[in-house]
């Protein structure tokens, strides 16, 4: 019987967010009964549907709480309300989940095991004591099994695996933390995990997990099955482990993330802080690039020449069986181990046993696996922390598909994204849904990754009605974006614009005027440039630009053999400065007389070079003039140590980057300047310093005259460049400092990453204008 007061009455309730796979109709069962009241709960494909009878506060604290007590993993978005007739019942129940029109439900991104379910892991009286698949309405696979809407356990991945009397009992126990969770199971109904190793198969879960432990020990590559595909792991205290994994993978020099115990052995390798360690230790478990300790204990093979580290804790059930001894063994425990996606670099993230028969065998001595499919793929995400928030650098597991709010209605759109760190984006409604990690798509198997991942997409969203996609004629995804309209409206979006507008987006900024700034490495501009040095005014109509400033064109000699040899840009900016290339210059050092005899033809004749606004050749340059980095291994290396070496500096030179009335940015006086302060003897950090402080300031300048001349007070800084942290705080401060209110990327990353975002929030505003009249194809 209720315990409220007040008339009877009886309403229908529909909830939307992240209300599925979350417990929310376990929670909304505890609640109803706890109020007294009646009715029932379910979910359809769109929502959480509910009708509830009772006194009519205890309605109101019903409705109140279903936002203000939301389980932990929930997103509640709406709660729409109607009265309805009263009904003659008693109690409180879940009904079965029907079908329902208008856009689906929001699916919820994977999380890491809970506390709860740590603990009963470790609990020899627990009856899933060391069970490698331990998880409840908290925590665990969710995205990735995830195969329909709504979200039930035959519409999942662990439809293959019928539970057990006991888990049953426990699944439809209101009173039980797994009441209703999907993808609960046991030592007895559950996935079984196994080792394919040098000896042969081990079934048994315990033996297989000492088995790994033993061959990690020994300095083995040993695959790890994780919740969006196989990972590969090492000793991170090896160097011939790391090296050899290297090796494997054709990785070069980029840094390998590093999965520690728990948070006491993070800080035994890297400074953690309070925000830092609240993101560790977060749900979404993404890796965090922290400041390495002096006496870490990883190979300096895991991040070459970096004071960084990227750790990530255990997120799943095997990952904390790994890190505990095993009962009567006597197999070394990791304290911590290198833990990279298995793949040769460039292609996707390995993830299915098919895929991983074909593959894996190449990559790694022994393939820790088990039974329970992944639908989706899906790759570790990348934060650094700045000023207690998420900087994403790379938005996957533990985020992905939490969509974005666009603000307003429009028919469904596709947007293709960009060429590097691939992600694509489908709209529903006012939703953007961008999707996990693809890759860069310079490889076949990459190509067939998105295609896949766009079809899983789009069979839960729905087809869409319009594309979208870069400007840029020779992107693979422009191509198949061309190739797939089929009739349908094609928005080409030029690539700076769309990183401003997916900044706007992700701060709900849409129609607000901006000056952006947008510094990356290359995109294509509307006049044929290639750019990336650019301040762009978008206003209340998003499907249009000013450009009213950039970096002052410099030819790149060589396109993409300058992107990878940095000596390239800095002969050309010692050109276009007027320098004369002596031997005392690092990158005339680094060259061989041939290369220099090439580069300077080019340069003369203009034969084989593009003009280009790039800032991040700009900073490639400086690294290479300084002697810090004349060749690459992997995108941004350069740039990446030039941080690395002005962020410890102990001063920073006087130096001046050129600022035009006309917004142009002129890199001779920081060239120039460059060159003296090689020649006087100041420090390379020093000068790294400086040149961070120019940047910063010529920035600002010319956005304060920008915003001046156009009556702005909106500044935003975004494009791959801004994953430079000394940078993007520097620009933040001055323009903050000149009375801007200045947005920065919190939930999508600066980079090609955050691309598709803005492309489909650009096409969908063309779509909108479509139906007053005819637009053009190119924005």
């Amino acid at each position: 019987m209720s315990t409220g007061t007040g008339a009877v009455a009886r309403r229908r309730l529909t909830v939307t967010g992240v209300v599925q796979g979350v417990g929310f109709r376990p929670f909304v069962h505890r609640l109803a009964t706890g109020l007294g009241v009646t009715g029932f709960v379910g979910n359809d494909a769109a929502a959480v549907f509910i009708e509830v009878q009772g006194p009519e506060d205890a309605l109101r604290a019903f409705t109140d709480a279903l936002v203000a007590q939301a389980p932990p993993m929930a997103r509640v978005t709406g709660v729409g309300s109607e009265p309805v007739g009263l009904a003659d019942e008693s109690g409180f129940r879940i009904v079965a989940s029907r079908d329902a029109d208008g856009p689906l439900t929001l699916m919820p991104p994977d999380a890491a095991v809970c506390d709860d379910c740590v603990r009963e892991l470790h609990d020899p009286a627990d009856r899933r004591y060391r069970h490698p698949f331990v998880t409840c309405t908290n925590c665990g696979p969710r995205f990735t099994i995830i195969t329909a809407l709504p979200y039930d356990r035959p519409a999942t991945t662990m439809a293959g695996f019928p539970m057990c009397e006991r888990c049953a009992r426990e699944y439809h126990d209101p009173a039980d933390r797994r009441f209703h969770a999907q993808p609960v199971c046991c030592p007895d109904c559950g996935p079984r995990l196994r080792l394919d190793g040098p000896s042969g198969v081990v079934t048994d879960a315990d033996a297989a997990i000492a088995a790994a432990q033993r061959l990690l020990a020994d300095g083995a590559v040993v695959a790890v099955k994780g919740l969006g595909g196989f990972h590969l792991a090492c000793r991170a205290d090896a160097a011939d482990a790391v090296r050899g994994l290297r090796e494997r993978k054709s990785r070069g020099g980029k840094p390998f993330a590093v999965m520690v115990a728990d948070l006491a052995a993070a800080r035994r390798f890297a400074r953690v802080d309070d925000d830092e360690a609240a993101v560790l230790t977060s749900p979404a478990r993404p890796v965090v690039l922290l400041r390495r300790l002096p006496s870490a204990p990883v190979t300096d093979q895991v991040a070459p020449g970096s004071p960084h580290l990227g750790l990530l804790l255990p997120y799943t059930p095997v990952h904390h069986l790994l890190f505990t001894q095993v009962p009567g063994s006597t197999a070394p425990v990791p304290e911590a181990f290198v833990l990279t996606s298995a793949n040769i670099s460039a292609e996707p993230i390995c993830h299915t046993d098919a895929d991983a028969r074909d593959r894996l065998p190449a990559l790694c001595d022994a393939v820790l696996g088990h039974d329970r499919p992944i639908h989706v793929p899906v790759d570790d995400s990348v934060v650094r922390v700045v000023d207690g928030r998420e900087l994403p650098i790379r938005r996957s597991r533990g985020y992905a598909p939490l969509p974005i709010d666009l603000g307003a209605d429009a028919p469904a759109v596709l947007a293709a994204g960009g060429e590097l760190k691939n992600t694509f984006c489908l709209t529903d409604g006012r939703r953007a849904h961008l999707s996990a990690h693809v890759g860069d798509m310079g490889s076949l198997e990459t190509s067939f990754a998105f295609e896949r991942a766009v079809a899983q997409l789009g069979s839960l969203h729905g087809d869409p009605v319009a594309l979208a996609a870069d400007l840029h004629p020779g992107y693979l995804t422009r191509g198949w974006a061309e190739r797939t309209a089929r009739q349908r409206p094609l928005t080409l979006v030029q690539h700076h614009h769309a990183h401003v507008v997916s900044l706007l987006a992700e701060h709900g900024r849409l129609g607000e005027p901006i000056i952006g700034v947008a510094y990356d490495g290359t995109g294509l501009g509307i006049d044929g440039a290639v750019w990336g040095g650019e301040l762009l005014r978008v206003g209340t109509d998003i499907t249009t630009f000013e450009r009213v400033g950039h970096l002052r064109e410099t030819p790149l000699p060589g396109g993409d053999a300058a992107v990878r040899n940095p000596w390239r840009t800095a002969l050309a900016q010692l050109s276009s400065a007027g320098v004369p290339w002596v031997e005392d210059l690092p990158p005339v050092v680094q060259a061989t007389p041939a290369e220099l005899a090439a580069v300077g033809s080019q340069l003369a004749s203009g034969a084989g070079t593009v003009a280009c606004t790039s800032m991040g050749r700009l900073f490639d340059a400086a690294a290479a003039l300084l002697g810090v980095c004349p060749r690459v291994d992997y995108e941004a290396q350069a740039a990446i140590e030039l941080e690395v070496l002005a962020a410890g500096a102990e001063r920073s030179a006087p130096l001046r980057l050129g600022v035009g009335a006309d917004g142009v940015l002129d890199p001779t006086p920081l060239v120039l300047g460059l060159v003296m302060g090689l020649r006087a003897g100041i420090p390379v950090a020093a000068l790294a310093a400086g040149m961070h402080e120019a940047v910063a300031e010529a920035t600002a300048v010319a956005v304060a005259w920008a915003g001046r001349a156009h009556g702005i007070r909106l500044a935003g800084l975004t494009g791959g460049v801004f994953q430079n942290v000394l940078l993007l705080r520097a620009c933040r401060d001055r323009l903050r400092a000149r009375g801007f209110e200045v947005l920065v990327h919190r939930l999508v990353p600066p980079n090609d990453g955050g691309l598709a975002l803005g492309q489909a929030a650009v096409a969908a505003a063309v779509a909108r204008a479509r139906r007053h009249g005819p637009v053009e194809r190119e924005v």
